[in-house]
């Protein structure tokens, strides 16, 4: 893949031309999607790839890429903070999904630092 991507949005738009195109958030210990407005336990939903990100100017700011499904088969990427400024419900709901349901089966791997 010829593509560079340098930071988390070129990587959601690699990811959404390869259909990963719902978005979602974590709402009362759910993943809900701002698309449909469907909601999913954690055993419902499956990461296909992930990618952290230090920032450049603060290595403090620590995000995370994940590249996921749902088990009615949206796709999708959530972006979440981890680290000191990580937001304790995503964090929380990401740990509870199901070892099985992780792989990264659909990660996009760069020539540059990845």
């Amino acid at each position: 893949m010829k593509e560079q991507a340098k930071n988390e949005l070129d990587y959601i738009k690699l990811y959404e031309k390869k259909g990963y195109t719902h978005s979602y958030r974590v709402t009362n210990g759910k993943l809900k999607d701002n698309n449909t407005g469907e909601s999913f336990f954690a055993k419902e939903v499956f990461i296909l790839a992930e990618h952290r990100y230090e920032g450049m100017s603060n290595p403090s700011d620590m995000s995370i890429l994940y590249v996921i499904k749902t088990h009615d088969g949206n796709k999708g990427t959530f972006l979440a903070a981890y680290g000191p400024t990580a937001d304790t419900e995503n964090a929380e709901f990401f740990n509870n999904i199901p070892e099985e349901n992780i792989s990264n089966s659909e990660n996009i791997v760069l020539n540059d630092k990845e």
